[in-house]
């Protein structure tokens, strides 16, 4: 087990700054009067998603000073380099309703790829963390210290377990086939239904629509879990597929061959 001395000093980084988040977004999550807004895709934002992208882009500037920035509530736009990616908080529509499925994502990038990934849910007790050749780790409620996790080793779509958020954007025929196709269908959504496919909980996640803040700090955990993620554009818009290795290509498949727009 990599013991917090052993950690990367990259990822020891995103974890303190994923505590420092944890407690800015329980605290904001408790008031009553929690100022919320739309932006212009017509999603919410709240004072809690600037409050926390805020304080993680201080902390990456104190730490990295020459690293840059991109989140999803103040932007950048670096395209090479060491960047970090930043989604403060990832299921806002769940947060500002007081349900729990929401996460702090945090990831760097280089020019090799995403180095360093942490999801940290902390209303759901739980967060996930990896970084290149370290392994995919969580910790939770009923396993406090670090816990190395796994993709599932089903290949069979036919006994598999598909999760993903809604069905808007989605190629119906797409959806319902993966639906047809596996034995159970949930709708964990968000972060935690690509979360869940790394330990091996779900066999398949796709969703449709997500930014790069929103996929880049699961990417890591998910491939150093033995999982396989794979994001591709359709009409409407990329979807983002997160399997365990056996069933990729047949899931990949079904929604290459039937995504269109709706």
């Amino acid at each position: 087990m990599t013991t917090p001395a052993e950690l990367p000093p990259d990822l020891a980084l995103a974890l303190q700054l994923a505590d420092e988040a944890d407690g800015i977004t329980l605290a904001h999550a408790r008031r009553t009067d929690l100022r919320v807004e739309t932006k212009a895709d017509m999603s919410p934002v709240s004072e809690a998603d600037q409050a926390t992208e805020l304080a993680l882009r201080a902390g990456i500037q104190a730490a990295r000073a020459d690293d840059a920035i991109v989140g999803e509530e103040y932007g950048g736009d670096a395209a090479t380099g060491r960047r970090w990616i930043l989604d403060p908080i990832d299921g806002t529509k769940n947060y500002v309703r007081r349900v729990p499925v929401w996460a702090t994502l945090i990831a760097l990038a280089d020019d090799e790829g995403i180095q360093v990934g942490v999801v940290s849910a902390p209303a759901l007790g739980r967060r996930w963390w990896a970084a290149r050749g370290h392994g995919a780790w969580t910790t939770g409620p009923e396993f406090p210290n670090p816990r190395r996790i796994q993709a599932s080793a089903v290949s069979a779509l036919a006994d598999a377990t598909f999760s993903f958020s809604d069905p808007d954007n989605w190629d119906r025929r797409a959806l319902e086939e993966l639906m047809g196709s596996t034995l159970r269908t949930r709708a964990f959504g968000d972060f935690w239904s690509h979360m869940l496919v790394a330990e091996g909980a779900v066999d398949v996640a796709a969703e449709v629509g997500l930014g790069l803040w929103d996929v880049a700090a699961l990417i890591p955990i998910i491939e150093e879990a033995g999982g396989r993620f794979t994001t591709f554009e359709r009409p409407s818009g990329p979807v983002s597929l997160t399997t365990n290795a056996p069933l990729h290509a047949a899931a990949l498949a079904i929604i290459e061959g039937r995504a269109t727009t709706t």
